[in-house]
This record gives C-alpha cells, sequence and structure tokens, in this order.
C-alpha cells in the first residue's frame, strides 16, 4: 500500500513538473492582420479619390469587393479588429440595407476585439442602415443633396437618440458642428476660380481677402490641402508648392499641412527643406507615423 501511494506520488510531482514545462515553452503566435484585405481597403479608396469617377465601374469593383469579403469571411480569414474595420468599409459603400447592416456587424466586432479602434464608421454604418430603411439618422454622418445643382444638406435625423457626447466619443461631430459643416460643403470649390481662369497667384490673393468668419469660397484647412493635391495630380507642382505654403501660414498648428508641404517639397527635390516641414508635422502630433518613417527613409 505504501509503496502504490508512493508510486502516485511520484508520477504526479512529474506530471506537474511536465504540465508546468509545457505551460511555460506555449508561445501564442500573434495573429497578423490579413494582407488581401489591407489591400482591398487601399483600393476601395484609391477608386474615391480620383478627380472624375465612373460610378458605373466603381459599383462593379464594389461588388466584387463584397463577394470576396464573403469568401474570406467563411474561410475564417477575417480575424483581427483591422480585419473587421476594413470588411466593414467595403459593405458601407454597398448600396442597400443588407450592405449597410453587414457593416454595422462587422464594425461591432472590430471594436469587440480592439476598445481603443476608431468608432466612426460604425457610427455611419448605423446611419446609412437607418436611412436605407426610411429612417432617421442619430449621430449625423450622412449628407445628402437632391440633385447635383442643390444645396447639401444633412440627411434626416433624430436628434434626441444619441448626445453630443457620445458623438465624440464616436468621432462624430457635434450637432452644432453639422450646421457648421453644411454650410461650408455649401461653399464655392476654389477650383471654380481655375475655371475664371484665375493664376495661381489670383487664386491667392481671393483666399487671403475673404471674410474668414463666413467666406464665399471653402478654404478650410482641408479643402486648401485637396486644392494643393489636385494641383500635384495636374503636375502644377510649383503651384501646389504655393498652396501648401499659403495653407501653413493659415493654419500654422495644422500637423498635416505641415506633412503636405513636406511631400509637395521632396517632390520638387528640395530634400532639407521636405524633412523640415515634416519633422514640424511631427512636433505638433508625435503619432503622425508617416512622417516618422519618411524622415527616417531620408537621414
Amino acid at each position: 500500500m505504501k509503496n502504490a501511494l508512493l508510486i502516485l506520488l511520484i508520477f504526479g510531482l512529474v506530471s506537474c513538473k511536465i504540465n508546468k514545462e509545457n505551460s511555460e515553452t506555449v508561445i501564442e503566435e500573434p495573429i497578423e492582420d490579413n494582407t488581401e484585405l489591407i489591400e482591398i481597403y487601399r483600393n476601395d479608396q484609391a477608386d474615391r479619390q480620383t478627380d472624375s469617377i465612373d460610378w458605373s465601374v466603381v459599383s462593379k469593383r464594389d461588388s466584387l469587393r463584397e463577394l470576396r469579403i464573403y469568401q474570406l469571411l467563411d474561410s475564417n480569414k477575417v480575424r483581427t479588429s483591422k480585419d473587421y474595420h476594413n470588411a466593414a468599409m467595403i459593405f458601407q459603400h454597398g448600396g442597400d440595407s443588407t450592405a449597410y447592416g453587414m457593416a454595422v456587424k462587422l464594425m461591432r466586432k472590430s471594436i469587440e476585439l480592439d476598445s481603443t479602434a476608431n468608432k466612426w464608421l460604425l457610427a455611419a454604418a448605423i446611419d446609412r442602415y437607418l436611412l436605407s430603411k426610411d429612417e432617421p439618422q442619430i449621430y449625423g454622418t450622412q449628407y445628402q443633396r437632391l440633385g447635383k445643382e442643390e444645396p447639401w444638406q444633412l440627411g434626416k435625423m433624430d436628434t434626441t437618440k444619441v448626445s453630443d457626447a457620445e458623438r465624440i466619443e464616436y468621432g462624430v461631430e457635434t450637432l452644432a458642428e453639422q450646421r457648421e459643416k453644411v454650410k461650408q460643403m455649401n461653399r464655392k470649390k476654389l477650383s471654380e476660380l481655375f475655371a475664371q481662369k484665375k493664376s495661381i497667384d489670383e487664386v491667392i490673393e481671393t483666399i487671403n481677402l475673404e471674410n474668414k468668419e463666413d467666406p464665399e469660397f471653402d478654404i478650410s484647412e482641408r479643402a486648401i490641402n485637396s486644392f494643393g493635391y489636385s494641383l500635384m495630380r495636374q503636375n502644377r507642382n510649383e503651384d501646389a508648392l504655393k498652396i501648401f505654403n499659403l495653407n501653413t501660414e493659415l493654419y500654422p498648428d495644422g500637423f498635416n499641412t505641415w506633412d503636405s508641404l513636406g511631400e509637395c517639397l521632396l517632390v520638387l527635390g528640395k530634400k532639407e527643406e521636405g524633412i523640415n516641414a515634416y519633422e514640424k508635422s511631427l512636433e505638433l502630433n508625435p503619432k503622425n507615423k508617416n512622417a516618422e518613417t519618411i524622415i527616417e527613409e531620408n537621414k
């Protein structure tokens, strides 16, 4: 009997030791973001960033992207928070409540996996889903106009469901900011000045003479930046440089203005000035990974 107890005790000790050793050596491999999904997301965004979009072509591509996402979901290849976010964006660009409902579902999963994930897309997906069912949106992410020549307006909305505090948490503008955004969206575009055969110096003069509180043209930081990039796409890099410089003068604390200035300077071969601009951008926003990477690459 004593021998039997001794054998059991020894077996138990050995077993514990083996289990302990196994528990110490088992290391879970981190799950990587799906590179195909990253590429699908990039293509989706690129289709929407050209000056003239052929929606008949883009719609076909959107349908093919949706089909591929379903296949990736079925084969368990959508696994990380970023994967679910990238997949959600594809369905966000769908054309019916089924697609928008999928976007909502996928974004909820993205946030479940990473509570720090950007929640704006979830708010936007919920708003689109509600509007697609002829119900009022609740966050205020969707703006519409009835015709090409009609003014922009905020889509039908129930302002009682969500507080401004929750909007801020989800990266959405407050109700007051949304009203101001509608006004801004209905302002004239700087590109219209080129249609009037204005030179770049005349465009800059117009911007400087605008009433900053209630301008005729959209002279927001973002609008001026976009105008600069439209000039670069036309290979008018010297003109673009003037616009990006102006933007840093008007919005000196905007990290993105300096980032864009740096990009333009590098394109023009002005490396030292370009790196200086990127360093200023990084100083204003230490989380600007783009600036950090470019500075490192050009040391």
